[in-house]
This record gives C-alpha cells, structure tokens and sequence, in this order.
C-alpha cells in the first residue's frame, strides 16, 4: 500500500523545525508501506530551475518545490506561500499513484489537494489537523472580514465532511470540531498527539559536553530553555517580563531562547532596553533537531508559551513534547488540556496569565526543590513513554490505515 503524505514544511531531523511528519513516515515504512512525500523548501540548494525535485533519503521519496519562506515573513507574504503551494502540490498530487493521502496541516489549504485527489482519483484521505484554523487565526485578530471568515469556515467543514478520518492532535481540537462541527460526531475522529521521540533525545546528548556554557559563557543554577518559533502567538514577550522580574529577586534562574521569527529582534531589542538580555535571558539562532536533546541535556526544564486567547490553549506544540521526550519538567503560562495533564501526572509548572510578585516567589522556590523537580523529571519520561511516543502514535495511524483499506476492499468486491 502506498501513502501520498502531503506536508507543506516537510523536515528531516537535520534540518531546523519539527519532525512528526518524518518520524510518522519513516514508521510507516517499517510497517511495510510505501511512502511519497509532497512538499515545499526554501533551501537554495533544491532550486534546480525545475519546478520539482525528486530525492530517495531515509528510505522516503521526497518531492520539493522550492518556495523562499521564513517565520519572520509578514502574513500577505505567507499567504502567497500557502497559495502557490496549493496550486503546485494540486498538479503534482494528481500525477502521483497512491492509495491513501495523508495530508497534514497548517495550513487548512493543505486539504484543497488532497480533495481534488479524492474527487478526481477517488482517493481516500486523512486529515491531521495540527492547529484548529481559521478558528484561531480569528481569535487573534488576523482574519477580520466576515465574508472571509465564512468561506474559511466553509472550506474547513468542507475538508473535514469529505476526508474519510480526522486526526486533531488533542482532545481540544477534538472538542472544538464536533462543538463547532455537530454533523461530524460520527467521522472517525482519532486524537493522536504530537511525538515524543524518546530515542532522539534521550541517546542524542553527550554527557562530557557542554554546547550551553559555550553558548552563554557559563553554567546557570536553573536553565529553562525555549526552542521554538518567536511569533505573534507565541508571546515570548511574557518570558522577558518574567525574566525583568526574577532578575531582582534569583538571578541564577536563566532563560535560554533558541528559533527564530518575525518577533526576534523586537524581544532582543526590548530584552536589551531592560538590561536583561545576556544576563538571565538569551535568545540564540535556531539549532537542527539533532541538536536539541544536548541542549535540554544540559537545561533543567523546557517550556512553552502563548498569548492569552483561549483558542490557542488547545495547541499540541513540539516544545512540549521533546521537553518530556528528554525527561525534563514542562514550564507553560496558559490553560487547557497540557495544564491538566502537568498537573495530574505532576511533570511540571504552569505559570499564571498575569505575572505577579507573588508567583514570582513561589516559582523561585519550585526551582529550589530538587527532589520535586527529580519527581517531575522521571513522572516526564515515564509518561513520554506511555502516551507520547513514536511507536505509540504509529500504533494508531496504522489502525486507522487498516480500517480504510478494509472498507476500500468491500466496496469493490
């Protein structure tokens, strides 16, 4: 059986960004599948002059378009993106043979192709759905004209009506589609959330080395690291405030900031402002997936953060998961499902929305409890292991391939 998976940012571990897609692929071909990707890069070194590039790595047929983008791209210059990739992925989805498309969001226009795949080819597909768009793209702010929103709702039910499984990667997600969404209670609707790829990070990482105090001149008391994306909606702004705070009261607490974004030079300018910057907080260029595990190797807690829209709190984000991947506590300032599994399976500390001197103190003393957090780092892993590991999530993806392929072969005998 052959799987067409349609990513739009598409990485392998080498490369800076998130992995769940390569880690699904390559799963799936030990599970005997054959696996096409479709996607886009920005790389120079895949712009052939051709509009595709075709390349075998991992065991994965790959195919590129090469399409310039970056997080700190403005949202028209986005949108152009999204646009561009839709139309070429169309034509090039329908020249490929499959017998299932998986296509992984965000964007939500990632559907469009593997609709057309399905009414022209009637191949089935799954949608995975990463973030619950244009749902949160209006809570804030950024799609503001009704007509808009409502063909964007439109299209959304559309996809979701006509793939044959749905995929959120929470049970919030889930919540919010059939909320919203009535007439889907009986799509099949598996929640499969984001990987903790413990292999990655718990053999990825040397002991002897220290990749943190070359990068920061020294070995804080308490490191909580950040990598990830420095946008609007990620409200790293908080960090810097928190940070401004705790100065004043431990500044052996140090926050290490790795990505990159459209807000990364207004958080160094303002980190800067407030003397704070290379001080207890520091924002670094973003680092390849190999390389993280050394990083939170050497970190006490890894973290996560969004603005305060409750929308957004439904979120599955690789921070999470690779911090309990390398059994490490999890530091969030937001609500919702991730806040109820810290506080039930006791893996780490969610901050509140509006910071305050009093949980500044309170979490000043968190950071000196080591038994606690050595509780936390092993409650981490364990719980990795149990709910969020690769084999785990591939587990059920395979079930639901079985499914379709069994319903296929009935309806064509």
């Amino acid at each position: 059986m052959k799987i067409i998976y349609l990513h739009q940012y598409f990485k392998f571990p080498n490369e800076s960004g998130g992995t769940r897609s390569f880690d699904l692929a390559t799963s799936f071909l030990g599970l005997g599948y054959h696996v096409e990707v479709v996607t886009l890069t920005s790389d120079i070194n895949y712009n052939t002059g051709n509009r595709w590039s075709k390349i075998e790595k991992n065991g994965l047929v790959v195919h590129y378009t090469y399409l310039p983008y970056e997080n700190d791209m403005s949202y028209y210059q986005r949108l152009i993106v999204f646009f561009k990739f839709l139309w070429f992925s169309t034509l090039k989805i329908l020249s490929l043979k499959g017998d299932i498309v998986l296509a992984t969001s965000t964007p939500l226009t990632i559907g469009v192709p593997a609709l057309l795949k399905k009414w022209f080819h009637k191949t089935p597909f799954v949608f995975e759905i990463r973030d619950i768009w244009p749902e949160a793209a209006i809570a804030i702010g950024t799609v503001n004209n009704k007509i808009l929103q409502k063909i964007l709702y439109w299209l959304e039910y559309l996809i979701y009506k006509q793939a044959i499984a749905l995929v959120p990667l929470s049970v919030d997600m889930k919540q919010s589609i059939i909320t919203r969404y009535p007439k889907l209670v009986k799509k099949p609707i598996q929640v499969i959330e984001n990987i903790s790829e413990i292999n990655r990070f718990q053999n990825g990482y040397k002991k002897e080395a220290s990749i943190l105090k070359k990068k920061i001149g020294f070995k804080p008391r308490f490191t909580i690291l950040y990598a990830g994306t420095f946008g609007q909606v990620n409200g790293i702004d908080y960090v810097i405030e928190l940070a401004i705070r705790l100065i004043h009261v431990d500044p052996t607490i140090v926050f290490v900031l790795i990505g990159n974004g459209i807000e990364k030079r207004l958080l160094i300018k303002k980190a800067k402002h407030k003397k704070v910057l290379n001080k207890n907080i520091f924002i670094l260029d973003s680092v390849s997936k190999k390389d993280l595990p050394q990083l939170y190797f050497e970190c006490d807690m890894g973290s996560s953060f969004v603005i305060p829209v409750k929308k957004l709190w439904a979120n599955s984000a690789n921070k999470f998961f690779d911090t309990l991947a390398a059994g490490k506590p999890i530091l969030i300032n937001y609500k919702g499902w991730q806040k109820n599994v810290i506080i039930k399976e006791n893996i780490g500390y969610v901050l509140p929305v509006v910071i305050n001197d009093s949980m500044v103190k309170e979490f000043v003393l968190y950071s000196q409890n080591k038994l606690l957090i050595k509780s936390q780092k092993e409650n981490a892993f364990n719980i990795a292991k149990k709910n969020y590991a690769k084999d785990v999530a591939t587990l059920k993806y395979n079930s639901i391939f079985k499914q379709i392929f069994t319903n296929v072969k009935k309806q064509n005998l």
